[in-house]
């Protein structure tokens, strides 16, 4: 069998499910199960890299600095990105330890901190739009827009949440290293959280950003800089579809990158649900990217099987 060279997106519900706390031990137990309906890629011997969001614990991380203002020493936004990447990519790490040992499988994952370049004038720095942390009513997100720097949006019926500066990502600083273990067999998780937003000063340098970066635009750029393959996005959905959640809605099965394209400028995938994937799916496939996946962590195999979800061609 040919070794395929993918990388795969997991979403944020695959470590935190609707309605749980999300309790260390919860997303412990749902990294686990996450990582089942991948585990067939890693024994068949595939190039695997792992990236993952990180919203609802970078935003449980902000209400911990929040919460202990003037008792210990407050943490930039970006930072709190970078510590969340080191909570998961040890949950990650770990469950795919063990079940390579049960399994007794010759190879070793690791989890790299990851730095994302980007622009620090992008239009996003003045006008925060990605929503990170947990969900608030309406009574308790206006508490909230009291408190200094915060901004709050409602999210798609699902409640309020607060609302951060998203830059779109240019480069991965660790690409080269990323690069090195995934051809070496590795299976490495990157790119946590859509990495730590970082700019270049003139003299090459690189500064912080208190930003976070959407995790599937960094992905496409990732899985574009180590000559990745394939993008796999796992999501809440099993398909991508048209005019989803109406009467008329359409599941989206083998599409060409024209057509999508069409699809997104129409207005098809909303910018705060599947709009970013759908760019970061563009984004990979115009950069020559052979495929793209969408569809659910729970049918991640199948759909890479090509059983199930919705596949882009360019």
């Amino acid at each position: 069998m040919d070794k395929r060279k993918i990388v795969i997106a997991l979403g944020g519900n695959a470590i935190i499910k609707k309605g749980q706390k999300g309790t260390v031990y919860e997303q412990f137990a749902n990294t686990r199960e996450a990582l089942n309906n991948i585990f067939g890629l890693i024994k068949d011997g595939h190039y695997l890299v792992i990236t993952h969001g990180n919203g609802p614990q970078v935003g449980n991380i902000l209400l911990r600095v929040e919460a202990s203002k003037d008792i210990a020493y407050e943490l930039p936004l970006g930072v709190c990105v970078a510590q969340s990447q080191g909570e998961m990519g040890y949950m990650i790490v770990q469950s795919l330890q063990n079940k390579l040992i049960r399994e007794k499988i010759s190879r070793s994952a690791i989890a790299i901190l990851t730095q994302v370049v980007v622009d620090r004038n992008d239009p996003s720095m003045k006008n925060p739009t990605k929503p990170i942390g947990k969900f608030y009513t309406k009574e308790e997100a206006e508490k909230k827009m009291k408190i200094p720097g915060w901004k709050m949006v409602e999210d798609a019926g699902r409640g309020w949440r607060r609302v951060v500066p998203s830059p779109k990502p240019y480069s991965v600083v660790e690409s080269s290293a990323i690069g090195n273990s995934f051809y070496s067999g590795d299976i490495v998780i990157a790119c946590g959280g859509g990495g730590i937003p970082v700019y270049i000063e003139e003299d090459g340098t690189y500064e912080g950003v208190d930003a976070v970066v959407d995790k599937d635009l960094a992905s496409s750029v990732l899985a574009t800089e180590i000559g990745a393959e394939e993008l796999v996005i796992l999501t809440g959905v099993e398909f991508v579809y048209l005019n989803f959640g109406k009467e008329n809605e359409k599941k989206l099965r083998e599409v060409s990158l024209d057509e999508i394209k069409k699809y997104y400028s129409d207005g098809h995938f909303p910018p705060g649900n599947m709009g970013p994937k759908i760019e970061a799916v563009i984004n990979f496939l115009e950069k020559g990217g052979k495929k793209a996946i969408i569809s659910s962590t729970e049918k991640a195999y199948d759909a890479l099987m090509g059983n199930t979800g919705t596949h882009i061609y360019p």
